[in-house]
């Protein structure tokens, strides 16, 4: 199993990457979220990894930080329906703090809204994973501690705003990282999309 790879960032789009270790280049599948928090290319680039083994295919599937990957095998491994393409789907709509918060507080609303999710998947998601021994306890006991910060939820909402007016969350999550740079305070979720909607118009 290949957990990391540690090397240079060779190429860079929102969907894949291509990261250069040792000087063989590995083709990685990523979530938006992820592709946010990238380096330039060129640069040292460390990238978690879960490697899906088909009969056609041995695909590499990247996440830049550890409940990234880990929500995403849970989403993969528990849910029934939801393979790796749809997994990425709701890493790619919204963080994983506002993903546990909406599970505990069965928000299918919000849910929902997420590219590719419909109603019905979001409350099998909330079922399911509500359902798993220890989970739903934890986020609850967490929930507190570990809440979204408020930058965090005003591009959750900002991006699923953006999605709901019929935009693709690949062009709604590039023009918020035009607007937002990691470090600096995020505006009002209402601010952001109105930048956006000037970037994407």
């Amino acid at each position: 199993m290949i957990t990391f790879l540690q090397g240079v960032l060779s190429e860079s789009l929102p969907t894949q990457i291509v990261v250069d270790v040792g000087g063989v280049g590995y083709q990685v599948i990523i979530p938006l979220s992820s592709y946010d928090r990238l380096p330039a290319a060129g640069a040292p680039v460390k990238v978690l990894t879960h490697l899906q083994v088909r009969e056609d295919a041995h695909i590499l599937y990247g996440f830049m930080s550890v409940p990234e990957r880990d929500l995403f095998r849970l989403l993969v491994n528990n849910v029934s329906g939801i393979g790796p393409k749809m997994a990425l789907s709701v890493l790619s709509g919204m963080s994983v703090s506002t993903f546990k918060n909406a599970v505990v507080s069965n928000d299918i609303s919000s849910l929902s809204k997420i590219s590719g999710v419909g109603k019905k998947t979001a409350e099998r998601m909330v079922l399911e994973l509500r359902d798993k021994l220890g989970v739903a306890a934890t986020w609850e006991a967490a929930s507190s501690s570990h809440a979204p910060t408020p930058d965090e939820v005003a591009i959750s909402d900002a991006v699923l705003a953006l999605i709901s007016l019929g935009y693709k969350q690949v062009d709604a999550h590039k023009a918020i990282k035009q607007i937002y740079k990691p470090g600096s305070a995020a505006p009002p979720a209402e601010d952001l999309v109105r930048l956006a909607l000037k970037i994407l118009a």
